[in-house]
């Protein structure tokens, strides 16, 4: 989609609109001030006191007048903040239409070229074993984005059935890593010895769906580092943190934050095709919100990766004081002692 022409622009318009309603408010009170002036003249020649109808009442108008103007350009303003937004959202969307199309062609493509080759050819067990692999490759790439595409709507619709129970997270987490070596046999993940022996309330298909998505972010962004990922843990009476640090392409300042909007894609748009489609950690937050917890990413710069810092609530059942000690009661002709 084109950008609109310069005249057209939403900020210029914006900005003729509020100059007309304010050149117009001020012509408006000019002339009642002159007319005003005027009835009094008239006022004094016809001996009538003109302070009786003329000062309480203009200053009332110009009172109701200025709030009015003041409601108008509320609108406006807010009116343009809309806008913008739909405008980007639409923009959003179009881009993860695209690159999710791609997403999609792209090991269809490549698993059609393989069967053919299949069919045509008559291939020695090294090349089919290999041809294989990649084939399987393009099956899980082709399965984790028709996935992520069904979760996103099971998470928005909250149809999901597997209950909250409490489960510790750093468990959690070491049990994903092990299950889950063969599929990201690239990555080497270092995780911290202990559990955090803190039970929170979680959905373990949720939270594995949570670390599947950081797991394969610190795969997908790892530029021409070796994919690494170090897991960190922290706990106190209230809360688990765990810090997800890859050393990958790392982030700039202003998509910090925006990183974990949906559709959102940090870089470039034009090669947002090659990094994914832009929902991945859309979410992961939506996870956590489920989860009562909060994310945050932090980075110091691109190309020095980035941390993703993950705060889960401790549950109630883990603060509960400890049940007082029994009273014994005291023998017959006994003081009982403290």
């Amino acid at each position: 989609m084109n950008e609109p022409r310069w005249f057209f622009h939403p900020v210029l318009i914006l900005v003729l609109s509020i100059l007309a309603l304010a050149g117009s408010l001020f012509l408006y009170i000019y002339w009642y001030v002159g007319a005003s002036s005027r009835l009094k003249a008239l006022a004094r020649r016809m001996n009538v006191d003109p302070s009786q109808f003329t000062s309480l009442s203009t200053w009332v108008v110009i009172l109701v007048l200025s709030i009015l103007v003041g409601i108008i350009f509320l609108g406006i303003f807010l009116f343009f903040v809309y806008t913008q937004k739909s405008r980007r959202q639409a923009r959003m969307q179009r881009n993860f239409i695209n690159n999710f199309t791609h997403e999609l062609k792209t090991p269809v493509t490549s698993l059609k070229l393989y069967l053919e080759t299949f069919s045509r050819h008559q291939l020695s067990p090294e090349e089919t074993q290999r041809y294989l692999g990649y084939m399987v490759s393009d099956v899980r790439r082709l399965s984790d984005n028709v996935n992520r595409i069904l979760n996103l709507a099971r998470i928005e619709g909250k149809s999901f059935k597997e209950p909250f129970v409490l489960e510790d997270p750093m468990r959690l987490t070491r049990e994903f890593a092990e299950k889950n070596k063969d599929l990201f046999p690239e990555l080497s993940v270092h995780l911290p010895e202990k559990d955090s022996k803190a039970l929170c309330r979680m959905n373990k298909p949720l939270f594995d769906m949570l670390l599947s998505n950081l797991f394969s972010n610190a795969v997908k962004y790892a530029g021409d580092n070796p994919p690494r990922l170090d897991v960190a843990l922290r706990t106190d009476k209230k809360r688990v943190v765990l810090d997800f640090a890859d050393r990958g392409l790392g982030l700039e300042k202003k998509d910090l934050k925006r990183v974990f909007k949906k559709f959102y894609q940090a870089g470039d748009p034009s090669k947002a095709h090659a990094m994914g489609t832009g929902l991945g950690l859309y979410l992961v937050k939506s996870i956590v919100g489920l989860h009562k917890g909060k994310i945050k990413a932090q980075s110091p710069g691109p190309g020095k990766g980035t941390v993703f810092t993950l705060v889960l609530p401790v549950a109630r059942e883990n603060k509960r004081s400890r049940p007082k000690k029994k009273q014994v009661p005291a023998e017959s002709g006994e003081r009982e002692t403290a």
